[in-house]
């Protein structure tokens, strides 16, 4: 037995008995030539927590407009109000879009906006009291840490009143989106504009305490260390330590098409270490996300062999990442999204987004 491969067993003994990894063993870990063994160690963690079961939901991403205050450099998707390429849905547009989703079975509605110029909190408000009172049946998971933030800038409002009247509304769970890397230095080369690292984990941390679940996001792959990756994976832990709130973690490899983020796009291995390292480091989150959208169905699918225990879902219409250049579709048909578990040795489960249990595709 090499010495590498001792330490790749002390690393899942240690998750396995409880126990956490320290930063420089999440180094260790991404440093590994040992591309394989990672994998079967984060595996057997993932498996030990899931029994060899992969998740996904039927759901919708809305995107009720593009139109930003902020104009993030490594964000396509975003447009200044007039800039063609530019859009906002009516409330009426976005009702037809739930509308078709609920005819194909969706159990969940995925509401991550713009923050447009001319848009009041209200109307944020009225775009979630419009899905839930003509869908009361369907889960509504909406609207990031940075949008929070954006409505109690506009509303005066605190971060406990915005998100209180939201719940009022039939916010039911949060997005995880907006996180990006928790550091300081790489937010002012990305997003210096953006929500700070430490309001972000302080808007999570209040909506947990309020009973509002949501997900945790680490955007990778353009210009940060990775340090700065362990220690963002790291202060995602001791936050869950605290609130518990968190469901899933999401890597997201950064697309630099269509963006102003002149960076080299992230290979496979590199993706596949990360949802592995993710695994064995944040062993106090339910599950880790394979987000098919961005990593492609190949890397995806093998993800589910990297600790990754959960697929999101059939998303339809996603418009962010293919706005900067993601080739994947923009929608996977639970048929396909069940094959492809099937293929990768797992049991497909339907989920609804608190991940209770619809259907085993055994």
């Amino acid at each position: 037995m090499t010495v590498e491969d001792k330490f790749l067993l002390y690393a899942l003994e240690k998750v396995e008995s409880g126990e956490t990894l320290s930063f420089e063993e999440g180094i260790r870990l991404y440093r590994t030539q040992d591309l394989l063994g990672l994998g079967h160690v984060a595996d057997k963690y993932a498996t030990k927590l899931h029994q060899g079961r992969v998740y996904f939901v039927v759901n919708r991403h809305i995107n009720p407009t593009n139109y930003c205050v902020n104009r993030c450099k490594f964000c396509a998707f975003s447009k200044s109000k007039g800039e063609k390429g530019g859009y906002e849905y009516t409330l009426r547009e976005i009702e037809e879009k739930a509308r078709r989703a609920v005819e194909d079975g969706a159990r969940e509605f995925h509401v991550v906006s713009g923050l447009h110029p001319d848009w009041d909190f209200g109307h944020y408000v009225e775009i979630v009291k419009k899905l839930k009172d003509k869908f009361p049946h369907v889960h509504v998971k909406a609207y990031t840490a940075v949008e929070i933030e954006h409505f109690s800038k506009i509303s005066g409002l605190s971060i406990e009143e915005v998100l209180n009247k939201l719940k009022e509304a039939g916010l039911d769970s949060m997005p995880g989106g907006g996180a990006e890397i928790l550091n300081d230095r790489v937010r002012s080369q990305l997003c210096p504009e953006k929500t700070s690292w430490k309001r972000w984990l302080e808007i999570h941390k209040t909506a947990h305490r309020l009973g509002i679940k949501s997900n945790c996001t680490m955007l990778f792959g353009h210009v940060e260390s990775i340090e700065d990756r362990i220690d963002h994976l790291l202060k995602l832990r001791e936050l869950q330590e605290e609130t518990g709130g968190f469901q899933a973690f999401i890597p997201l490899p950064f697309h630099p098409q269509n963006t102003n983020v002149n960076v080299n796009f992230t290979t496979g291995v590199d993706m596949l270490k990360t949802i592995a390292v993710s695994r064995l480091i944040l062993n106090n989150v339910p599950h880790i996300k394979a987000y098919w959208v961005m990593l492609g169905e190949g890397i995806a699918q093998v993800a589910l062999n990297f600790g990754a225990t959960d697929m999101e879902g059939t998303v339809y219409e996603e418009k962010i990442t293919h706005a900067a250049g993601a080739s994947s579709p923009q929608g996977l048909s639970k048929k396909r999204l069940i094959k492809l578990i099937k293929d990768a040795g797992k049991i497909p489960v339907e989920r609804d987004a608190l991940y209770n249990v619809v259907k085993v595709h055994a």
